[in-house]
């Protein structure tokens, strides 16, 4: 008998999550794995459970649910279907870039038609894929990351006197938020945009790996992954795994997976980042 498709609701209404649970008992080949009545609660919840599937309110007080998938790691996301009350507007969006949405109330048949384009999701396994549309849906719903890094590399450098920029300028809405550069504890890639983990917030900002690199100091920053990199100052600990990968481990107990790939960058971790 084939696994169960673990699943994770997130919804701030009671009533909302219960539906959904009982909806899913119809399913006997998914799990419910946990509930959480914030995406506060669902983080620790996701990294616990690694489910395969998250059912997601968007408008939910404190954290949304666009900066809930903001703070999850590249390797750690789950396919998403989003519960939403958003205009038609946002809808088509979700049509283009979501595994699917559901639109409250939620209708029996449609929710069963949702259940199966998870099934055919999971079969091929392209969640890495869905990560990258949705940030591009973040993005443009939001209007955050429009400061181009061309824009930084251009005048930024310039502008400080020293070789590498010590703030980050990201448009979140109408403001431009000034993101100190020693503030980031990590990065990860979604496609076309780089989600700058820092003091406990996720930014987003159109780029690529590369244009980062080139305005960060390497003997802060280091790339673990190609989709990652990292705040040397931030790692706390590093635990080899048998397959020749390694786990880092933050400040504040994230973990992020260095491959095989970056090996070499193991002394960094081990000899400390070098800079005053």
């Amino acid at each position: 008998m084939d696994a169960k498709i673990s699943t994770v609701i997130v919804d701030d209404e009671a009533l909302a999550r219960r539906g959904l649970e009982l909806r899913l008992q119809h399913a006997p080949d998914f799990a419910v794995v946990a509930q959480c009545a914030s995406a506060r609660d669902a983080l620790p919840a996701i990294r616990s459970h690694k489910p395969d599937l998250l059912f997601l309110d968007i408008q939910m007080p404190g954290l949304s649910g666009f900066e809930l998938l903001a703070q999850v790691p590249s390797e750690s996301l789950p396919l998403v279907v989003f519960v939403t009350a958003y205009d038609q507007y946002a809808i088509r969006a979700f049509e283009t870039r979501a595994v699917d949405y559901l639109l409250k109330p939620i209708d029996d048949e449609r929710f069963d038609a949702t259940l199966e384009k998870v099934r055919v999701h999971i079969r091929t396994r392209d969640a890495i894929q869905q990560r990258d549309r949705l940030f591009g849906l973040i993005a443009e719903i939001t209007g955050c990351g429009e400061v181009a890094l061309e824009e930084l590399l251009e005048h930024g450098r310039a502008a400080v006197a020293r070789p590498h920029a010590e703030i980050l300028p990201i448009r979140q809405g109408r403001e431009i938020v000034r993101v100190p550069i020693a503030s980031i504890e990590w990065i990860d890639a979604a496609g076309d945009y780089m989600c700058i983990h820092a003091s406990g917030q996720t930014h987003i900002l159109r780029g690529t790996m590369k244009e980062l690199e080139d305005i960060l100091d390497p003997r802060l920053f280091q790339r673990v992954h190609r989709s990652t990199i990292v705040n040397l100052r931030r790692v706390k600990s590093l635990r080899a795994h048998m397959n020749g990968e390694y786990f880092l481990t933050l400040e504040g107990a994230h973990e992020l997976k260095m491959s095989r790939t970056y090996r070499d960058k193991v002394e960094y971790f081990l000899k400390g980042s070098g800079a005053g």
